[in-house]
């Protein structure tokens, strides 16, 4: 059997429809970003990073940094195994109990990814729940749909951010059904926001549990940060709270929230928790500092809303085309996976910035994108750079303009 010729085959199909993901060596100047250098045949050159997840720039707080030097000069690199056979560390009941308090929860668990936190949930309560019947938004993350798919539980998808579709698909089945409504709140290619109250209305009429991913918006939106749910007064509606600790607050590792006796049946049943290596007691800390900064100070949220604002007006006077939406991401549109991965090319050799293309099976064809995600620390100037480097670029592509 010739298994290269099959890898080589399709990767060739990724390169001929310009899906092929290419990885820029980065290294991240602490203090400095959204600034980072490039590495390039043994050569690095600054560029600004346009794209990252650490929302807010708490990857480079001070009392992050503080922290997580501190804990590794007290417990050491590692955790040293799992918690089942290791032990939990202070650090780690420390941080699921900021995490409990930000959602106003019972309880929290801690995994090692919003990736694992989400499949390892919902497979988890998809198995173990007899006859559980998941309803799945039709635009979840990938990590959700693996979870679902792994649980083997009758799963039923919905029409994104519909309730009447919601409700007209779990009225099919007996209330008798245990059912799980499974959403996110914050959607990250579009980056609209799920209308939350009345989901969790519909799935409250039929007795469903609903389970809220909350990644792109823990730490961004409420008083305290506790995303979405927290601004709307709807923190007590949602049975399970799930969010990220890798995005704005600038670390690592995943979690949930919800009831003890919820939280405790996943850690006693759920293998991608029970064997795997518990997250290091450097990155709890650092967890803590970070979850801690962002439930008292808004100023972070407030400086990041202004620079959104700023990049949104500017590509408007420009006509650059965006997704309209009420969030922070701001998904530039050029509709051509070729088209978009030649500028994001451009962009980065010749501008210094790096912008990764958004490509096919990542979204839809035709709907290929730069999915820019400005942040408190982008200065005027470099909104500026970012934003003329795009105009000039629209215009050799011949790409079509927004309509003012």
């Amino acid at each position: 059997m010739d298994f290269d010729g099959i890898f080589r085959g399709e990767l060739d199909v990724l390169h001929e429809g310009g899906n092929y993901r290419v990885f820029a060596e980065l290294e991240r100047q602490a203090g400095q970003f959204p600034r980072a250098s490039r590495f390039v045949n043994d050569f690095d050159y600054e560029v600004t990073v346009w794209c990252s997840n650490d929302y807010l720039g708490m990857g480079q707080h001070a009392k992050v940094s503080a922290a997580m030097h501190t804990a590794l000069s007290r417990c050491g690199a590692g955790a040293g195994g799992t918690r089942n056979i290791s032990g939990t560390n202070r650090y780690h009941a420390l941080l699921e109990d900021e995490l409990a308090d930000l959602h106003n929860k019972e309880a929290a668990l801690l995994f090692t990814s919003g990736y694992v936190s989400n499949s390892t949930t919902l497979a988890t309560l998809g198995s173990r729940i007899n006859n559980c019947v998941i309803f799945s938004d039709e635009m979840n993350h990938a990590s959700m749909i693996e979870g679902i798919r792994y649980s083997k539980a009758e799963k039923c998808i919905w029409k994104h951010n519909s309730p009447e579709d919601l409700d007209h698909k779990l009225s099919q089945y007996s209330p008798h059904v245990p059912k799980i409504v499974a959403f996110e709140s914050v959607y990250s290619m579009d980056g609209d926001i799920a209308p939350i109250k009345a989901i969790c209305e519909v799935a409250d009429r039929h007795g469903a549990l609903t389970y809220l991913d909350e990644v792109h918006a823990v730490g961004m939106y409420g008083p305290r940060g506790g995303g979405i749910a927290e601004r709307e007064g709807l923190t007590d509606q949602i049975t399970v709270i799930e969010g990220t600790l890798g995005k704005a607050y600038g670390v690592m590792g995943g979690y949930i929230a919800s009831s003890g006796l919820l939280c405790d049946f996943v850690r006693s049943f759920a293998p991608g928790f029970i064997f795997t290596t518990a997250l290091p007691p450097t990155i709890a800390a650092g967890a803590i500092a970070s979850v801690q900064h962002l439930k008292h100070s808004c100023l972070e949220r407030q400086q990041h809303f202004e620079r959104v604002q700023l990049v949104k007006r500017e590509l408007d006077a420009r006509g650059i085309p965006y997704v309209r939406n009420p969030s922070h991401i701001i998904p530039v549109l050029v509709g051509d996976a070729a088209k978009c991965k030649w500028i994001s090319d451009f962009l980065l050799d010749n501008h210094g910035i790096y912008l990764q293309p958004i490509n096919h099976p990542t979204v839809p064809k035709g709907t290929e994108r730069l999915r820019i995600t400005p942040t408190p620390l982008h200065s005027d100037i470099e909104i500026n750079r970012l934003v003329s480097a795009l105009d000039d670029l629209w215009s050799q592509c011949a790409l079509s303009r927004a309509v003012a």
